[in-house]
């Protein structure tokens, strides 16, 4: 198995001389609706997830909701994120858990009001961690983690995005 610190020294090294290569095209993932308001999402590697609204809303509550799919994903991200970091300084953690939630009004996402957000108001990442090292350099870690996940990049960022409907 790869040394983890390792692999990101060398990637960061890599990259620093070849910056050229440092960006790219992510993934797509490609949604389709299923029935009533379950969707199956797959990715070009075969990955796959299928979301379901809450029978509240008319959906089936038979899976997650997409906006549970974005916390999950940020928490991944930020866990992801803070382990690198600990590999790379040197620090086995005997425990890290990331956990996001965050608060919404569902009047946004229903058209009930023009006045409130569909997304959510606010967001909230907890990251408890331990080690066999000073508190300092763990929260040190912590911070460095989730400041570097792309995720969390995305949601506190305005990031441009560009829409394209086609009609078939």
């Amino acid at each position: 198995m790869t040394d983890i610190g390792d692999a990101i020294r060398g990637a960061r090294a890599y990259l620093t001389e070849h910056p050229d290569e440092a960006r790219y095209t992510d993934s797509q993932a490609t949604a389709r609706l299923e029935s009533g308001l379950r969707v199956s999402v797959t990715g070009l590697d075969g990955a796959t997830v299928t979301s379901d609204m809450p029978p509240s809303i008319g959906g089936g509550g038979a899976g997650p909701s997409p906006a549970w799919f974005l916390r999950a994903g940020h928490a991944a991200c930020v866990a992801s994120l803070v382990a690198m970091r600990a590999a790379e300084e040197g620090i086995e953690l005997s425990r890290l858990e990331v956990t996001v939630d965050s608060e919404s009004d569902d009047r946004g996402i229903l058209g009930a009001s023009d006045d409130v957000p569909t997304g959510p108001l606010s967001t909230r990442v907890r990251i408890a961690l331990n080690a066999e090292a000073d508190d300092a350099v763990l929260r040190a870690i912590a911070e460095w983690g989730w400041r570097h996940c792309p995720v969390d990049d995305a949601v506190r960022r305005a990031v441009p995005v560009s829409v394209q409907v086609e009609i078939r």
